[in-house]
């Protein structure tokens, strides 16, 4: 059975739900960033959330909204890295048993946290879409529920909740720019943006070396691509289509970042605004720097995603 798009109203409900378990993030204003860009630039701190990043809004979201069936019987998910750290927090506090599918060779600051919020984590395939067709095989072995990191309306609905905090905060805001991996941050910011204010420009930024999200964006159809990006958040290669289906309708524009491009504003934002990112919570300020003439004398909003930075990938930024 299809599942229903989810809505403002939905946004609205994850938001009471979630208020118990999180708080809100901090909307920072940078004048460094200002100064960079030309513009008026607020960051949306999700590497302040208690996983490092914007994924545990979802999933606290989701979990909350299980059945007492489906918590005895545990999760599966398949994940880079902050998707299942999400799942692994949420199901910890609901004392749900989660299984994480992880890419081999996945970042082992985001494996590590999952484990220590309680999930089992497996190992499984070169990339995230060769985890995730391992996660059949699991929920068929083990009668566990499967969750999709973009396919699943309470995961957008909860995500998008960042943004609805920010124009609560910056109700003038003129464009917000999000990253793209799964699709379920932006299309939860298109979704709040659009609903309160059409004249908002929303922008989604993408990987040059993962562009299936892009492609499928651009298409108004599934596209699938390789996978060649270090920006583990943004490693998808086939897109989810709940996400896409929002931003066709309301996306303005979508931007491919490179990961040199992607390492410079992981630097920028350690030296101009003194915060953590990796390196998909630093694509928004990537896309930002590539395309600052539009943005001059706008007030932007740039949602940093989240701050799980392997060593390697400061070091590639500090070096």
């Amino acid at each position: 059975m299809s599942k229903s798009l989810p809505t403002f109203h939905d946004v609205l409900l994850a938001r009471r739900t979630i208020a118990p378990y999180l708080a809100s993030t901090p909307l920072h204003h940078h004048p460094q960033l200002d100064a960079l860009l030309g513009a008026t630039v607020f960051v949306k701190h999700e590497n302040y959330q208690p996983i490092g990043a914007f994924k545990v809004r979802g999933g606290v979201n989701f979990m909350a909204h299980l059945t007492s069936e489906e918590r005895q019987r545990g999760v599966v998910t398949a994940s880079t890295g902050n998707h299942g750290q999400s799942v692994a927090y949420a199901a910890q506090l609901f004392g749900v048993r989660a299984v994480i599918v992880v890419p081999e060779g996945a970042n082992p600051v985001k494996v590590n946290a999952m484990r220590a919020y309680g999930a089992e984590v497996v190992f499984h395939g070169a990339d995230f879409e060769a985890s995730k067709r391992h996660c059949a095989t699991l929920e068929q072995e083990q009668a566990l529920r499967f969750i999709s990191s973009g396919d699943e309306p309470l995961l957008i609905a909860g995500v998008a909740t960042h943004t609805l905090e920010i124009l609560e905060a910056q109700p003038d805001i003129d464009v917000i720019i999000a990253p793209v991996g799964g699709g379920s941050g932006c299309a939860g910011a298109c979704l709040v943006a659009k609903s309160i204010n059409p004249r908002i420009q929303v922008i989604g930024v993408a990987a040059a070396g993962a562009p299936a999200g892009f492609l499928s964006w651009q298409a108004h159809a599934a596209r699938t691509a390789p996978i060649a990006t270090r920006a583990a958040g943004l490693a998808t290669g086939a897109p989810f289509m709940m996400p896409q289906q929002i931003m066709w309708e309301h996306l303005d524009d979508f931007v491919l970042v490179e990961d040199s491009e992607m390492i410079e504003a992981v630097r920028i934002y350690l030296e101009k605004a003194k915060t953590l990112a990796e390196l998909a919570g630093a694509a928004p300020l990537a896309a930002a720097c590539k395309i600052r003439e539009r943005l001059a004398g706008k007030r932007v909003a740039l949602i940093l995603s989240g701050g799980n930075a392997s060593l390697e990938e400061l070091a590639l930024s500090l070096g």
